[in-house]
């Protein structure tokens, strides 16, 4: 395999202009690349190498503060879901991050040369909103084989001593062939809140998920891998999770996405949302106090579609 590094197709980041002009990062690797918009510290793409978008991105986004993007990769924090006194999922989409240049030391050391590091801070005016002083640190990283690395870390920089409480998700638009060909597996057995049941408490009946329907749940202390099988495309998303024990499962159907601006009547049939997330219990950081919550995204060119799934190979393989 060529390891020329002389076209521009090879330079692992590169600092750009998007849509409507925001700022953007490119992510390129061998296999791969993805994008990331400053504003929200979004991820709004990320390709195989046969050049194949795998995240959703819906043709009606506005790419207009203080709209958040619809599609990609949002950042829920430091509230999910309308559960609290601010805005839905919080204000980090609606922010313009940084680009950290020398940032603290991350736990693992990373050899990839394909990532960036985003900060968020609250302004005065967030201060208002959010009384809470606060560092979001965010790594996005492309690997040698196209996996999507995202690692958060928050820290509780409140001067006053007081701790602050918040709950939050990797919000993932994952773009499939047709819903109706779509299972999730990794999540029976599990229990789950239902946001369409006013949160009421169930557990997942059957072997994987499939769709027929409006779906919006919960699922709590879920394992640290979950998969997502598409049969039409031949194609299994493996996430992996750390530090965030829930996994919430979005697809608003027909009625929903008609009634949103940003939402094409019938791009439901083609996204699915599947969530990295702390919901159930909140994280709590006294002053000084970090949190960390990372996700991994893969694409695995499905021998695993043939309906013959092996769950141990997928959700239990390192």
């Amino acid at each position: 395999m060529s390891t020329a590094t002389t076209t521009s197709d090879r330079v692992p980041v590169e600092f750009c202009k998007g849509i409507n002009g925001l700022d953007k990062v490119i992510l390129r690797e061998v296999r791969s690349s993805a994008e990331v918009y400053l504003y929200g510290g979004h991820v709004t793409s990320w390709k195989n190498d046969h050049g194949e978008e795998l995240l959703f991105v819906s043709s009606k986004a506005q790419f207009k503060p203080p709209k958040a993007i619809r599609g990609g990769i949002p950042i829920c924090f430091p509230q999910f879901g309308g559960q609290g006194n601010l805005e839905q999922h919080g204000f980090a989409r609606n922010k313009i991050w940084s680009v950290e240049t020398d940032p603290p030391p991350f736990p693992t050391v990373n050899s990839n040369k394909a990532f960036v590091d985003l900060i968020l801070k609250p302004s005065e005016d967030d201060m208002k909103t959010w009384p809470h002083s606060y560092e979001f640190r965010l790594r996005i990283t492309l690997g040698p084989g196209g996996d999507l690395m995202l690692t958060s870390r928050i820290r509780n920089t409140n001067a006053d001593g007081k701790p602050f409480t918040f709950t939050f998700a990797y919000h993932t638009y994952f773009s499939v062939s047709d819903i109706s060909e779509v299972r999730v597996e990794g999540l029976e057995t599990i229990d789950y809140l239902d946001n369409l049941q006013n949160r009421e408490r169930f557990t997942e009946q059957g072997d994987a998920i499939t769709f027929e329907g409006e779906v919006d749940k919960v699922y709590v202390s879920t394992p640290t891998k979950i998969a997502i099988l598409d049969h039409e495309k031949k194609r299994t998303f493996v996430l992996r999770k750390d530090g965030l024990p829930d996994a919430v499962v979005w697809n608003p159907w027909d009625k929903k996405a008609k009634a949103m601006a940003d939402f094409g009547d019938d791009e439901y049939k083609h996204m699915l949302c599947v969530e990295a997330a702390v919901v159930e219990k909140p994280i709590t950081l006294k002053p000084g106090e970090e949190w960390k919550g990372r996700q991994e995204l893969s694409a695995v060119p499905s021998s695993y579609c043939s309906g013959q799934l092996d769950p141990q190979r997928v959700l239990q393989s390192s």
